[in-house]
């Protein structure tokens, strides 16, 4: 008898763990773009989850509103060509019209590319005999003339915009200016353009790392991207207005590090919660929100235990960014100090939830080790040990609800592995980097990308404001 009591509590400790594990197993096979961190692309070839979006319902129709002005292409007053239609005979009576006066005309217009070619500016250097001493002088061609035949910067510009702007291979760049421009670059030609213009931001970058260290709030973000056949780690450092970007061998505290900005930062640090970014005391955290959002969601998808936190926490938030919002619609610089006391207590009354439909793992299953504690439960603990960060937000209208600004220039690395394949050489990488970093700020300070890229292909590069 004792050996069969004995037996069946064996069995049924095994029947809890084997549970858990089957849990976690249905937990992860349901996990897609949607409710966690994982990218569209691991949805496969399955149809991809219908998105869940912060934006809620304006009760207004679809499309123009009543006062929009709209986009509609406007006729210009002077068109460049002017082509007339004279009716040649009387739709009436069969009479020719040559000698009839015009009674009034009407205008449609056409808009359309010019013949696309290359400009060649030939320079020539003049050599003068002195009349008095006989001595031979030539004349100096501009410095940027180094060549017999070279590009010029506007097309090295447009070079520079598709491969680095517009992610395309060097192949297709160089098909796309031979087609449209009748400029037979080679693959190499281009790599010279990019070689060459990272080789002139060093000051540039400096600039915009200097002013990220010394700007009041920055987001940071990291993905894995292939260079010379492995994974390496992007990091990205950046605000509204300046881009940064650097790869290293690491995704921790030495990337970060090499990275540069993090370490020498004071400010607010708008980051998803990665453990490594609490290495760093001397920042503020702020917590990315969507990511919460989407963890909720996979909690309150696999619910299979009663976590009705999840659903509370996933309204509270929902609710209190939609509060930010309209307080910074109206003007408003924070919100009343009440409002954000019953705020945290809500949130309070939350997590308290949470915790009694999470109560610690008993040494039972805390034996097979993550078995014991649940990503519920995960989620929950650090939703509650970094409240302060969690609702940042609310307390400072400076501190974003999420950290989209970092992903979305992360994802524009993601876009160009996907186009282009990785990269063959870690110089390479470097040198797209700078040069794509160049390119976000400008765009992030409403310059014209074609002239800053041009005064880049002519060696003087457009460099920031000094805030």
């Amino acid at each position: 008898m004792v050996e069969q009591a004995q037996t069946i509590r064996g069995l049924e400790s095994e029947i809890v763990e084997l549970r858990a594990e089957v849990a976690e197993l249905k937990r992860r096979l349901a996990q897609n773009s949607r409710n966690s961190s994982r990218p569209p692309s691991s949805d496969g070839l399955a149809k991809p989850p219908a998105p869940k979006s912060l934006r809620r319902s304006s009760g207004r129709k679809p499309g123009g509103q009543r006062g929009h002005g709209g986009e509609t292409l406007a006729m210009v007053a002077e068109p460049d060509q002017i082509v007339v239609h004279a009716p040649a005979c009387c739709a009436g009576c069969g009479a020719g019209l040559d000698d009839a006066p015009v009674q009034s005309v009407d205008r449609r217009q056409v808009f359309d590319l010019p013949e696309i070619r290359l400009w060649v500016t030939e320079h020539r250097s003049e050599r003068r005999r002195c009349s008095g001493c006989g001595h031979l002088t030539a004349a100096v061609f501009p410095a940027a003339v180094t060549a017999p035949a070279q590009y010029g910067p506007r097309v090295r510009a447009l070079g520079l915009y598709l491969v680095c702007g517009q992610h395309l291979p060097y192949k297709r760049a160089a098909t796309l200016l031979s087609d449209w421009l009748d400029a037979p670059l080679s693959t190499g030609t281009l790599c010279s353009f990019v070689e060459a213009a990272a080789a002139d931001l060093d000051a540039f970058l400096d600039t915009v790392h200097s002013q990220l260290i010394g700007s009041p709030l920055v987001h940071f973000d990291e993905t894995g991207a292939r260079v010379a056949g492995r994974t390496r780690w992007l990091h990205c450092a950046s605000n509204e207005h300046l881009t940064f970007y650097a790869i290293h061998d690491r995704r921790g505290t030495e990337g970060i590090d090499h990275c540069g900005v993090m370490p020498n930062y004071q400010g607010i640090a708008v980051h998803d919660g990665w453990p490594q970014y609490r290495s760093y005391d001397r920042v503020t955290h702020a917590l990315c929100n969507a990511h919460h959002l989407r963890e909720l969601l996979a909690v309150i998808e696999s619910d299979t235990q009663g976590q009705s936190w999840a659903v509370e926490a996933d309204r509270f938030l929902r609710r209190l960014h939609d509060k930010v919002q309209a307080a910074k619609t109206a003007g408003l610089s924070d919100l009343p100090a009440a409002s954000l006391a019953g705020y945290r207590r809500a949130w309070g009354r939350i997590i308290a939830l949470g915790h009694r439909q999470n109560p610690p793992p008993t040494e039972r299953t805390a034996r097979r080790g993550p078995i014991g504690r649940t990503p519920a439960a995960n989620l929950l603990r650090r939703l509650d040990e970094h409240r302060d960060d969690v609702l940042r937000f609310a307390h400072n209208f400076q501190v974003p609800f999420d950290n989209n600004l970092a992903e979305r220039d992360i994802r524009m690395i993601k876009i160009q592995q996907k186009i282009s394949g990785s990269w063959r050489t870690t110089s390479g990488a470097d040198r797209f980097l700078q040069v794509r970093a160049y390119i976000s700020t400008a765009r992030k300070q409403n310059q014209s990308l074609l002239d800053a890229l041009t005064q880049l292909a002519d060696h003087q590069p457009w460099l920031p404001a000094t805030t």
